[in-house]
């Protein structure tokens, strides 16, 4: 596992647009798996960027999503597929073809789940995997406790999730309390994986992945069993770490 320490959230996110751009350009026909949240838009906001001074084409792309809320429409504003659409699928203009993302409303969702493996191996699997990391050490929804085996399941999600998540919704109520997210045997498919890590409430859990034991009460310390894994990490995040 490779650490990359870096000033601030600003450096994260333009070493994590250099991982990107390095494998979109390297690769014939790149593979993707994306994260939400606070942490990757910068990332997003680079590339769009990059695609608006007409410096990069995006048409030759793929890209898989980790996860998806149970229960929430592509058009409500606190599902996932509206948080990409909105930062990056559409201002990329990006074909539907090319963006994949759990379908929360699936009539079955054990299909679904079936579903979405197979499209992943269909592309040929994951280049790169980008993640972040939970205060309790998910990665996806993976919570404390998922089997390291898991594939693409339905997951409860944890109260302290929840909380955290809530922000993105106008009420608490609102907050699913389900979601579909690629298992960790999924996650560990990928070629290569970046996880992006910022902020001192970050720190045990960086410190638990890199330095504690694997386990799967702390899901993230499966990757020190990935051989091509790089962590980036603002100095805020790096504290707790031995090494300083």
């Amino acid at each position: 596992m490779k650490v990359i320490r870096v000033d601030d959230y600003e450096a994260l996110s333009k070493k994590a647009y250099e991982f990107f751009i390095h494998t979109m350009n390297t690769t014939e026909q790149p593979v993707f798996g994306l994260a939400t949240g606070s942490t990757p838009k910068g990332l997003y906001e680079l590339l769009v960027d990059e695609y608006k001074q007409k410096k990069q084409v995006f048409e030759h792309i793929q890209t898989f999503n980790l996860d998806e809320y149970v229960g929430l429409a592509k058009d409500h504003p606190g599902s996932y597929y509206y948080y990409m659409y909105e930062r990056f699928f559409n201002p990329l203009n990006l074909d539907q073809k090319q963006v994949n993302v759990p379908n929360g409303l699936t009539p079955n969702f054990d299909e679904e789940c079936e579903r979405y493996e197979q499209k992943i191996a269909e592309a040929g699997g994951i280049d790169l995997q980008f993640l972040g990391i939970g205060v309790n050490g998910h990665i996806g929804f993976n919570e404390p406790g998922t089997s390291f085996s898991s594939r693409t399941h339905i997951v409860e999600l944890t109260k302290s999730t929840m909380e955290v998540n809530s922000r993105f919704f106008e009420t608490k109520e609102e907050m699913p309390n389900k979601a579909i997210t690629m298992g960790i045997k999924s996650i560990m498919g990928s070629k290569e994986i970046v996880l992006l890590v910022n902020g001192e409430h970050k720190a045990e859990a960086l410190k638990q992945t890199i330095e504690g034991n694997v386990t799967e009460d702390f899901p993230a310390s499966v990757l020190q069993k990935h051989p091509h894994v790089t962590v980036i990490a603002d100095t805020d995040a790096c504290k707790k770490l031995q090494a300083q």
